[in-house]
Order: structure tokens, then C-alpha cells, then sequence
């Protein structure tokens, strides 16, 4: 019986530990996260590359990891602008940093976390698509949650040009 109690009170020693460890290096990424803002914006007409970790979706890149399409709009720069603002401002825990006539950048504290993704949107109304650029700043994997994200907006984007 005594055995058994030093096993169990030593795993649960190691329970808290691992715990602890865990919540630990939470608050560590969540801080870094915070404090790094990743190069943003556009160079010649296209958003930065995505880093090379599975953290980032990019319309305009032709690494299988990151592509995914743009989203088309058939309407005004304008209109297609303030739609996309629109739906931007339904996104829960996002804030708009930066709004230029052909470029939005967004920052999404991911609840739970601590995390902040950053957004960013590229009109480019010759060809009539929004690009964008969505990445976490850290950890390495994301579960996808750009992707999601991205086609989340363009779902909403498509149902409020309609």
C-alpha cells in the first residue's frame, strides 16, 4: 500500500510538472507574439512571403503549403473595399492597424492562446481579386486555423457581395 501511494503521489507530481510546463511555455509564445511584428506590407505589388514554418496562407504564393486562391469581386474598388471592412469587423478579437486605399492589414488575438495572427488584404482592381496574407507569429503549426480563417472571410465576402 505504501508502494502504491509513493507511485501515485509521484505521478501526480509529474502530472503538475508537465502542467506547468505546458502553461509555462503558453505565456512565453503568447508574450513573443506580442512583441514581434513580422516584416509586413507590400514590395512591388506583392505581400511578404510566408515564412517557411505551415503557419501562413498567401494568394499569391506558389508553395502548395501557403497557396490558396484570392477572393474576386465584379464591383467597385470601393465597394468591394467596404464590404471586405465589413466582414473584417465581424471577425471576433480582430483590429484593423492599417487602412490604405489598397491595403488593409489586421491583427486577431487568437482567444485561448494569447496569439496574434496578421492579416493582411491587397486589392488589386485590375484583376479584380483581394489578396491576402494571413500567419500566426508563432508557435510552428497552426491546425490550419489561417486557412480557415481566410475561407471564413471569403464565404462572407461572397454571401455580402450577393
Amino acid at each position: 500500500m505504501a508502494v502504491l501511494r509513493k507511485v501515485l503521489i509521484g505521478l501526480l507530481i509529474a502530472v503538475v510538472v508537465a502542467v506547468m510546463g505546458v502553461v509555462v511555455l503558453q505565456i512565453i509564445l503568447a508574450w513573443i507574439s506580442r512583441r514581434t511584428t513580422p516584416e509586413l506590407g507590400v514590395t512591388d505589388g506583392m505581400l511578404q512571403p510566408c515564412p517557411n514554418a505551415p503557419i501562413c496562407v498567401h494568394s499569391q504564393s506558389e508553395d502548395p503549403r501557403h497557396a490558396i486562391a484570392p477572393i474576386s469581386y465584379t464591383t467597385s474598388l470601393t465597394e468591394a473595399r467596404t464590404t471586405l471592412l465589413n466582414v473584417v469587423a465581424e471577425i471576433e478579437n480582430a483590429t484593423i492597424v492599417t487602412q490604405d486605399p489598397t491595403y488593409i492589414r489586421v491583427e486577431v488575438y487568437v482567444k485561448g492562446f494569447g496569439f496574434i495572427d496578421d492579416v493582411e488584404f491587397l486589392f488589386d482592381d485590375e484583376a479584380q481579386v483581394i489578396h491576402f496574407r494571413s500567419s500566426s507569429r508563432v508557435p510552428y503549426y497552426d491546425f490550419e486555423l489561417n486557412r480557415k480563417r481566410m475561407e471564413s472571410v471569403r464565404a462572407a465576402f461572397n454571401a455580402a457581395s450577393n
